[in-house]
């Protein structure tokens, strides 16, 4: 595990798109379809803007840690924040882009996750983004809830999110350990704690930040005020 601090949560996120654009880079240019799980909140739409056409974008593919179950466009959805500021700019080929259900689709929650879990590639993920809420939850994996205990589904459904709205899709550790790289993105105070208590070694009940690794490399870009309960 690798820790690295910055300034600011604008030089934060100018290096994690710079460690992106490589890592997508290296993928193309090893003949593979670079895959991506994405995350959403603030920090991740200043990595989005400052994603550049500095690597191919386009021959790319996105999934997403979890999405709240709300109507297509909707202004709490994930897959909305993403396309806004970063795969419209980009083009990104619609068959490139697996966004999770929405609210109003054909299917209940446990199919809709299950499907979703079908769209997953068998290789592993090159990137897992995920940001960490001031709980340490990640995803939609939330302290004190069942979802952190599944060992079999990769996807799964949340009726009961404690931070609205409440019903929610979220991968599980089976889908977001199976990756390469897990890059944790945190800024601000407020997430000071949680970043102590997960990479303090916290039970994954109490800090489920804490039960998120990668294959081969996990690293924590943290600003210096998220940083700041580090011993």
């Amino acid at each position: 595990m690798a820790i690295e601090v910055f300034d600011t949560p604008d030089l934060l996120a100018q290096a994690v798109a710079r460690r992106l654009a490589t890592r997508v880079t290296e993928g193309v240019s090893a003949g593979r379809t670079p895959t991506i799980v994405l995350t959403g909140g603030s920090i991740a739409t200043r990595i989005y803007a400052e994603l550049a056409h500095d690597a191919d974008w386009r021959a790319a593919e996105y999934w997403w840690g979890d999405e709240r179950v709300v109507p297509e466009g909707h202004e709490d959805r994930n897959d909305r924040q993403a396309r806004e500021g970063f795969l419209d700019r980009f083009d990104v080929p619609a068959e490139h882009v697996h966004a999770m259900p929405a609210h109003g689709c054909d299917e209940s929650m446990a199919q809709a996750a299950d499907a979703y879990a079908q769209t997953l590639p068998e290789e592993p993920f090159d990137v897992v983004l995920l940001g960490v809420g001031p709980d340490a939850h990640i995803a939609s994996l939330f302290p004190g809830h069942p979802q952190v205990h599944e060992t079999q589904r990769r996807a799964v459904e949340v009726f009961d999110s404690p931070k609205p709205p409440p019903q929610r899709i979220t991968l599980t550790y089976p889908a977001l350990n199976r990756t390469r790289a897990t890059w944790f993105v945190v800024a601000g105070e407020d997430k000071a704690e949680a970043v102590a208590k997960a990479i303090g070694g916290a039970p994954i009940e109490q800090a489920p930040a804490a039960g998120a690794r990668g294959l081969e490399e996990t690293v924590w870009f943290l600003d210096r005020a998220a940083a700041s309960k580090l011993s």
